[in-house]
């Protein structure tokens, strides 16, 4: 690979990570696993290791889908590689305006329904409360009734984040293609890293007592911050090109 091609990758899987940690930063990817496991008196060990369970499940059906855009981006892709700093820092930055203009418009990103629980429409994401509405959303859940039996209560929640994709790194997998199977490997590690490092991380934090320690702003922020991201590292990805550094 050469110079200008690892610069470019990098800056894409710094991207990526930066999405997917954010991604999965908040609320909805650990404070349903917190707020069941606290109303079915689930061990912190046992909580922590369902919402890593869930994670590894979300990781793995967002890889697939990754696979299958590589795939799909490699039978229309052309092997001029001296196009592709500008490219895919072009591409970051097109994204991310896109991201900022959701953002704008009060759209945000939209996650996942509680099992059992009831659907918000699109738009109420992004119009805050000071509490997420997991907090009431599971208290009519069949998630959190004596009478579930916990491996019923486990596979909803499984069920919750695998079937939710990751819209915020899937377009890294498109901008990835042209670096091949290496590529989608690295940025595969990459997004497994950030998600579950998140998950745990803001898992244990609540666990641990820290109640104040609240993200709920950022679920209407998101959009934003990711648009900020994107254009951040598409804008140094044509820099680098520009001044002959990648």
């Amino acid at each position: 690979m050469s110079n200008a091609s690892s610069a470019t990758l990098t800056a894409l899987a710094a991207a990526g990570f930066g999405a997917a940690f954010l991604h999965a930063a908040i609320p909805t990817h650990w404070l349903p696993f917190v707020l069941v496991g606290r109303a079915r008196r689930w061990s912190r060990g046992k909580t922590l290791g369902v919402a890593l369970l869930a994670g590894a499940g979300h990781v793995a059906a967002n890889t697939a889908l990754g696979a299958g855009i590589a795939w799909t981006g490699a039978q229309f892709g052309a092997g001029a590689m001296e196009i592709l700093p500008w490219a895919v820092g072009g591409l970051l930055v097109a994204i991310g305006l896109w991201f900022c203009w959701r953002q704008w418009r009060g759209g945000g990103l939209c996650h996942h329904p509680v099992p059992g629980g009831h659907h918000r429409a699109s738009e109420d994401c992004g119009h805050g409360h000071e509490h997420s509405h997991f907090d009431t959303e599971l208290k009519d859940s069949a998630l959190a009734e004596p009478a579930t039996g916990d491996w019923a209560v486990i596979g909803g929640l499984l069920a919750m984040l695998t079937l939710s994709p990751c819209e915020a790194f899937l377009p890294v997998y498109l901008l990835g293609v042209p670096f091949g199977l290496n590529g989608y490997l690295w940025l595969s590690v990459i997004l497994a890293a950030a998600t579950l490092g998140a998950m745990a991380l803001f898992t244990w934090l609540t666990l641990l007592g820290f109640e104040r320690f609240r993200l709920q702003n950022l679920e209407q922020r998101e959009a934003g911050l990711l648009g900020a991201i994107f254009v951040a590292l598409g804008l140094i990805v044509i820099a680098l090109e520009l001044l002959g550094w990648a």
